[in-house]
């Protein structure tokens, strides 16, 4: 099952995604120019292979729900999302207000 809803942090519009696989969901919520994922997220790939692109994204692990995705600090972040004062360590929600 896929699940695509809006969601608002302090009045901003986001888009939170949600897929269920076999033993695992993805889950992602996105701006115009970022995202935060959960830990499926490969942050080294996008910052070695995929670099010259400049995604601005952020993992947090150990999460199951959009609520927690939002709280959870960052386990890491690319460099194009350092470079926007993203830092690991931040919540999910504050990070996504900076990629807006």
């Amino acid at each position: 099952m896929v699940e695509v809803r809006p969601i608002l942090i302090d009045g901003h519009p986001f888009i939170a995604v949600s897929v269920q696989l076999p033993k695992t969901n993805l889950l992602a919520v996105a701006g115009e120019r970022g995202y935060i994922m959960c830990g499926a997220l490969d942050v080294a790939l996008l910052n070695e292979k995929l670099r010259d692109r400049g995604i601005i994204a952020g993992r947090a692990v150990g999460v199951r729900t959009f609520e927690q995705l939002l709280e959870a600090p960052l386990e890491s972040v690319t460099v194009a999302a350092e470079e926007l004062g993203i830092k690991r360590g931040m919540k999910g929600k504050d990070a996504l207000l900076k990629m807006r």
